[in-house]
């Protein structure tokens, strides 16, 4: 019976019991309520900055309560006056650290875009326009445990971090929201603020490892050029923007001397044969994993860019023309990793 009794109470008082999920549900929600509102610039009024003893504080306190007994016991003159002093200390104390935050502009920067399995970064910019040096301001995660980036704020100036958050799934990934503390500048008190970042950073499917070549299939380009070395050679012409690497004339570009007016030129093929590449979503066998497939689809065009072959995307009705270069690279993923999203282009 009393094992039984036992076994209720670490199920109602245990880390991951009952009233622990009660009280992480209740802190998560008011902590949500309490940044529900951040959208753009963020400033740390008198509202947003909360303050409490820490457990070097509440010792000190203590220590100042013994001395306030004793004084008072033996009527001792000077423990009177080192007892004020010591209280005054914690009060300017407490004062100071609320003030190191108070006043802070918070401000969201870039989100670069990542890979699934990777981590996005979320840059984060601390603005001080007060003529206050501020100190020890610690930024961390929340729920991510100990602080991870500690700064110094000049006065009229600003410092910036970088966070960095696994990206688990493609899709679009918003900044987490994060704690801004400190404890200068004696650590008997601390003071936080909680933020949540308004940026959000795009996380494209994460590149099949083992993926298969890039497929044979494709379209006709729209000159009749066929692919090189499938075709005859007809000779060279001067290079326009856009031409693939591949095809440089590297042999008459090495005798052309640029002091006489050389110039790049590209080689020119006869024929009608496939001459750009098409990665097409449906080709895909039906058997595989939809996410297996986006996988395999951003290996391919990450190849294609890498070996510099014009290449065409057909995403169910999404359809882009063949091209190269990191503008048509990032549609490419973009579409990719909002496929079946609301926001899917």
């Amino acid at each position: 019976m009393k094992d039984t009794a036992a076994t209720a109470a670490d199920g109602l008082r245990g880390p991951d019991g009952w009233l622990a999920r009660r009280r992480r549900r209740l802190r998560d929600a008011w902590r949500t309520r309490a940044t529900a509102h951040d959208r753009g610039d963020v400033v740390l009024g008198q509202r947003r900055v909360y303050i409490v003893p820490t457990r070097a504080g509440l010792g000190f306190g203590l220590l100042v309560l013994v001395l306030l007994v004793g004084s008072i016991n033996y009527s001792l003159g000077l423990g009177f006056g080192l007892t004020f002093l010591a209280g005054a200390c914690a009060i300017v104390d407490m004062v100071a650290t609320w003030r190191n935050l108070a006043g802070l502009t918070l401000r969201p920067g870039r989100a670069p875009d990542a890979f699934a399995g990777a981590e996005a970064q979320f840059a984060l910019h601390v603005a001080n326009t007060s003529a206050l040096e501020r100190y020890a301001i610690q930024i961390d995660v929340d729920g991510a445990g100990a602080a991870r980036h500690a700064l110094d704020v000049a006065a009229g100036d600003g410092a910036t971090v970088v966070l960095a958050v696994p990206a688990r799934a493609r899709g679009w990934l918003a900044a987490p929201r994060v704690r801004v503390a400190t404890r200068f500048p004696l650590g008997l008190f601390r003071a936080w603020s909680w933020w949540q970042p308004d940026s959000r950073a795009l996380v494209y499917p994460a590149p099949e490892i083992d993926a298969p070549p890039l497929p044979s299939s494709g379209r006709p380009g729209p000159d009749g050029g066929g692919q090189a070395g499938s075709d005859d050679f007809a000779g060279v012409r001067s290079y326009q923007a856009g031409d693939p690497l591949r095809r440089l004339a590297w042999r008459q570009i090495a005798r052309l001397d640029p002091a006489l007016g050389g110039q790049l030129v590209t080689k020119q093929f006869e024929g009608g044969s496939v001459d750009e590449l098409l990665l097409d979503f449906d080709a895909l066998p039906p058997r595989l994993d939809l996410e297996l497939r986006l996988s395999r689809m951003a290996r391919w065009v990450l190849e294609a860019e890498l070996r510099a072959l014009p290449y065409a995307l057909r995403l169910g009705p999404l359809e882009y023309d063949a091209a190269l270069g990191a503008a048509h690279q990032a549609a490419c993923l973009r579409a990719l990793a909002l496929y079946g999203h609301p926001e899917a282009p």
